[in-house]
């Protein structure tokens, strides 16, 4: 049996996980943060509406408000590099 040629797909990982995850989002302003990767989680209807009104109560978004929730509980003790 011949061995077919393997190509990237869907859900293959990158090589190199750690140059991939640090490089800058395309078309993001200079003012950005320098590297950010993309987080998802699955919650309940009602905590997404929870979410929401504390975000909106606050004037913030609710990424801002999951980014502040982040640093407060998970300090980060390692820095970035630049």
């Amino acid at each position: 049996m011949k061995k077919m040629p393997t190509e990237a797909g869907f859900a293959t990982r990158p090589g190199a996980a750690e140059r991939w995850i640090r490089r800058p989002a395309p078309n993001a302003p200079a003012a950005a943060v320098p590297f950010s990767a993309r987080l998802t989680i699955d919650v309940t209807p009602a905590m997404r509406q929870r979410l929401k009104l504390a975000a909106v109560t606050r004037g913030t978004t609710v990424a801002d408000l999951m980014r502040a929730l982040i640093d407060a509980h998970f300090p980060d003790t390692v820095k970035e590099p630049t």
